[in-house]
């Protein structure tokens, strides 16, 4: 047997924590409605499985999964942006906006929190002389689907 054909060894390798991998996703509501792709994108997307850089549902999918593998799941709140949390609705009066801005439900607005940080909200009503704004991540309180294309698992340096 030669040293080539010695070292042939063909072991399928399957995700686990720790493991860099590149991936292929498209993310979809309950109704269809696509609200993430990396394909649309023409990019795919690489990070560590476990970091938590990750909604948690999407990291423990990934997990077992064989590069080639495709894999369809569906996430329900708890698994990706939690509940919607009635603490994250706020009023404020409309004189904290641009007198030019029109302001309207569903119009996500942009501006500068309490300390200093930039923050991001959603109108979720006009009233007379204020605006309740919503915090909550816009994908809270929602079931996610996603499909999964696993692409590489990046090799372990030893």
């Amino acid at each position: 047997m030669s040293k080539k054909t010695k070292n042939k060894k063909t072991k399928t390798s399957k995700v686990k924590s720790g493991q860099t991998v590149n991936i292929h996703y498209v993310g979809t509501l309950d109704d269809g409605t696509e609200f993430d792709s990396s394909r649309n994108r023409g990019e795919t997307l690489s990070f560590e499985v476990g970091s938590g850089q990750l909604i948690s549902g999407f990291d423990e999918a990934l997990s077992g999964m064989k590069v080639g593998e495709v894999k369809s799941v569906k996430l329900t709140p708890e698994k990706a942006y939690g509940d919607v949390n009635p603490d994250a609705f706020q009023t404020v009066p409309q004189t904290s906006f641009p007198p030019e801005m029109q302001l309207q439900e569903g119009l996500m607005v942009k501006g500068m929190g309490p300390a200093g940080e930039s923050v991001v909200a959603k109108i979720e009503s006009v009233k007379d002389n204020s605006v309740v704004l919503d915090f909550n991540h816009p994908l809270a309180g929602k079931n996610l689907n996603f499909e999964i294309e696993l692409l590489s698992i990046e090799q372990e340096k030893n």
